[in-house]
């Protein structure tokens, strides 16, 4: 039992947010291909994707795993993405910033549903059982390749948000 739930309700309400996190994510990054802040989505993705790095530490833990040091790593990102966003509004060097601290922690939220599919899934785990066979290998080089991309054309693009003037940092 975790948090007074059984492990299946426990894990069921942690995909949930995760697939929350990852949905409102991509929306975000989809902002940032466009130049807009998307405030309200923001939010969702920023709090579900911590819960969802928060909530993996909820479960039975014997040894440090792949998935405890993402989870570390995706703490630490978010916590430069929040400051980036809402304590430094995303002035100068903290628009960019942000754009990379929160696609990196998408990054992880989707790299462990990867994992996680190919772990639980059985057309995917009969592809690569010991997840370091090709079709493992090649989704994580094809999905890397793709946030890659989308992250550079996000900072290139999220750098100014047209027609919106930026303020000053004593106002």
């Amino acid at each position: 039992m975790t948090l007074g739930m059984s492990t299946s309700t426990y894990t069921l309400l942690h995909v949930l947010i995760s697939f929350i996190g990852i949905g409102s994510g991509m929306a975000v990054m989809y902002g940032f291909l466009r130049a807009k802040r998307l405030d309200g989505i923001t939010a969702i993705f920023l709090t579900t994707t911590v819960l969802t790095s928060v909530s993996g530490f909820g479960f039975r833990i014997e040894h440090v795993t792949p998935g405890v040091i993402i989870g570390v790593l995706s703490l630490v990102t978010l916590g430069i993405a929040i400051l980036a966003r809402y304590g430094q509004r995303l002035h100068g060097a903290w628009r960019w910033i942000y754009v990379v601290t929160a696609s990196v922690a998408l990054y992880f939220n989707v790299l462990v549903l990867i994992v996680q599919s190919f772990e639980k899934v059985p057309a995917l785990k009969g592809l690569a059982p010991t997840q370091k066979e090709p079709p493992f290998l090649g989704t994580q080089l094809v999905v890397m390749a793709l946030f890659v991309a989308a992250t550079v054309a996000g900072v290139r693009r999220f750098h100014t948000e047209p027609g919106v003037e930026v303020m000053s940092r004593a106002a």
